[in-house]
């Protein structure tokens, strides 16, 4: 590979890693103007967020199938171009079943993209697969928190207040990566690979490294969204809306100082135990800040929760690549989204469920500490069977 291959696939790399998240994260600083609009109960938000999240897991191994039948790189392409289509359909003056029906669409999106990323972070850059993993993964996280930190100073302004076009907006720079990808993107294997892998697209579910692994990525996207989801209703429940916006900046620009972190230092932390471990105590601990320090420190506690939460989620990116044989990684990769993002819908709907049935918000954060603390079980778990050192 030329200098300028690599620096292009470096960089369409990091730009479908923003993809993946950009539409999603639209919706948590327009929660307070949706629950207003539509009337919706703090189960309804939790339905909402979870969306998503349960199209990640039910579309994977669709997205297996595809990966297997058509190559990495136009499922890809495909995912990109449907989760544009999605976001756009959100900017609809219509009520709650059509807005749901189009974040259908755009979570089935993002769920054929992202077992495919891993295949092709080997495909594209084969002899540096921690260094891909950590470039596609800053560019995830970046599309996290833009959204998030621009929402109300730059694009609610920009749209006179709607958040329907709020939502909408962000389906352009995913077409136009979309684009991108189509046009520059380096070839993956051949037809021959595609079609001698095609029979390979079934998980193999009596593997005990998938779910293991599968419980780990599930118990951080778990804290992950639904932290993004109540923290705004829970500051506001609290009278203290004006944290809102600095909490959830905090919470998802909090992510990328450990990303840029990662990129240079990713391949020495692979396989280690340790790095989940500490993480997991940095997130029980924020977990519990936010929960009963309300005030100047939940910019703090928010800020460490993304933080940790980001370290953990690259580093637990790069086991399906090194840990499975070629043919396997998209499969496995998506068993592991499947099991990762159903326990991350299951959180959010529980973590609605209780607020709604106790009538006391802090209640809402019960499974989202239950998971920080499952994700060092977990570690302890695959340290114990040699799977990380």
């Amino acid at each position: 590979m030329s200098t300028r291959q690599f620096w292009l696939a470096v960089v369409l790399l990091w730009l479908s890693g923003a993809a993946l998240r950009l539409t999603i994260l639209a919706v948590p600083p327009v929660i307070p103007l949706l629950r207003a609009d539509l009337h919706l109960s703090a189960t309804g938000v939790g339905l909402l967020s979870g969306l998503p999240v349960a199209l990640f897991a039910l579309a994977a191994i669709p997205g297996s199938l595809l990966i297997a039948r058509l190559g990495s790189r136009a499922a890809l392409i495909g995912g990109l171009f449907v989760v544009a289509i999605g976001a756009a359909l959100r900017g609809g003056d219509w009520g709650i079943g059509p807005l749901y029906l189009s974040t259908i669409i755009m979570g089935a999106g993002v769920a054929v993209m992202q077992p495919a990323m891993p295949v092709i972070a080997r495909d594209w850059l084969p002899a540096r697969i921690g260094f891909a993993t950590a470039i596609y993964s800053n560019g995830l996280l970046v599309g996290e928190f833009l959204p998030v930190w621009t929402a109300e100073p730059v694009v609610l302004p920009l749209v006179g207040g709607n958040w329907r076009l709020e939502l909408a907006i962000w389906a352009v720079p995913v077409l136009i990566i979309a684009l991108l990808v189509l046009l520059l993107g380096p070839a993956t294997p051949g037809r021959a690979a595609k079609i001698a892998g095609s029979s390979a697209w079934w998980p193999d579910w009596s593997d005990k490294l998938i779910w293991r692994i599968g419980i780990l990525l599930g118990s951080v996207s778990a804290m992950y969204f639904a932290t993004n989801a109540f923290l705004p209703a829970y500051l506001t429940s609290l009278g203290r809306g004006d944290l809102v916006h600095d909490a959830l900046t905090a919470l998802n620009v909090g992510q990328y100082p450990a990303s840029l972190a990662m990129i240079p230092i990713a391949h020495r932390l692979e396989r280690r135990a340790w790095p989940y471990l500490v993480a997991g105590i940095v997130m029980t601990v924020s977990v519990v800040g936010l929960v009963f320090m309300v005030g100047p420190w939940t910019i703090v506690w928010a800020g460490l929760l993304g933080c940790a939460g980001a370290a953990t989620l690259i580093l637990g990116f790069t086991l399906p690549p090194l840990l499975s044989e070629h043919r396997d990684v998209g499969r496995n990769s998506a068993a592991m989204f499947t099991l990762s993002y159903a326990i991350a819908m299951a959180v959010a709907l529980i973590c609605g469920a209780i607020w709604d049935a106790t009538g006391v918000p802090a209640w809402a954060f019960a499974p989202i500490l239950f998971c920080t603390l499952s994700l060092c079980v977990t570690a302890i778990l695959l340290k114990a069977n040699r799977q990380l050192r």
